[in-house]
């Protein structure tokens, strides 16, 4: 029998493999033996109060990191009333190899976006709210005034709401910094993510030493704020590297940790190396209460804003 020759397509698009996904190039790496463990198992949302608090950020043309990192715990939080809200677009001018959030151009500022978050905030009654940001080293004050803006924004409309700040590193000025601390947030956090060994593959436009001085500059600069930091595992760190990041953070005079599993978004982003085990986070729990943190928050899925609000309720009682 002759071979069919092919046949033409008409025009018709050819499947080409993705070599890009929000931004970053597809990586060969593989995945963990076995896939994920069943305690990163989580059911799919859809309860009442999320589906509320979906229609209020989708009305609002709000951005949550919610959403945009693929967080595990978006379901319980938002059943809860609880939100990230992110601030400043949802594009971010750096490509960290484990973050979700689209890389790329941003757009121009939305001078009406503090007013909708505090709309939010004030609507869903929140006692507690977390604000973050893409990172926006295109603008000159990297995004610090439009933080302040909405801090104020929220503090006109609901008085007694906690504000925690999520902020960038903006890349180790002091000014920023400064416009935020004066519209007084009442915890500030930035997370060093990842131990010094592998900053310069998991966050190449960051720093460790930018990140520790942030948080020491911001305890220093403003007396009485609760700072607070968060780490990854997973990644291919050693144990006495997390130990050593443990140790520098307090030094900095971080009061809150957070310790999660990374979770890779996706076949663009850096591989896992291991899943830790349950028992893996409790034993690092205790060795970090063991080095002064006033509250540790450590478990596969916890996140920077898991509980927060309990976690800033923690430093309150140890407060003089």
């Amino acid at each position: 029998m002759s071979p069919v020759p092919p046949q033409p397509n008409h025009g018709a698009p050819v499947a080409v493999p993705a070599t890009f996904y929000r931004g970053r190039r597809v990586r060969p790496d593989p995945a963990p033996r076995g896939g994920k463990p069943r305690w990163l198992k989580v059911r799919a949302p859809g309860t009442p109060g999320y589906r509320r608090l979906q229609r209020l950020v989708q009305s609002q043309g709000l951005h949550t990191v919610c959403e945009e990192a693929q967080c595990p715990n978006i379901g319980e939080c938002w059943d809860h009333g609880t939100a990230t809200f992110m601030i400043l677009g949802g594009i971010c001018t750096r490509a960290c190899g484990y973050c979700n959030i689209e890389h790329g151009q941003p757009g121009p500022l939305d001078p009406g976006e503090p007013a909708r978050v505090a709309f939010a905030v004030k609507t869903l009654e929140l006692e507690h709210v977390v604000v973050t940001s893409v990172d926006r080293d295109d603008l000159e004050d990297g995004g610090a005034g439009a933080f302040a803006s909405t801090i104020r924004a929220i503090r006109t409309d609901a008085p007694d709401c906690r504000v925690e700040v999520l902020i960038p590193d903006f890349g180790g000025q002091a000014e920023p910094l400064e416009i935020i601390l004066a519209a007084r947030p009442d915890v500030l956090n930035h997370n060093i993510e990842t131990v010094r060994g592998q900053y310069r593959r998991a966050r190449p436009g960051g720093s460790y030493d930018r990140a520790l001085t942030l948080l020491d500059r911001a305890r220093r600069t403003r007396t009485g704020l609760t700072t607070k930091s968060g780490v990854m595992v997973g990644l291919g760190e050693e144990r006495d590297e997390l130990l050593a990041t443990f140790d520098d953070l307090r030094a900095a005079g971080c009061e809150i940790l957070t310790i999660g599993q990374y979770l890779r978004p996706s076949a663009a982003h850096l591989p896992v190396a291991r899943y830790y085990h349950p028992d893996e986070f409790d034993e690092l729990k205790r060795v970090a209460d063991a080095a002064g943190f006033l509250h540790v928050e450590s478990g596969p899925l916890v996140r920077s804003s898991y509980h927060a609000h309990e976690q800033a309720d923690a430093v309150d009682r140890h407060a003089p």
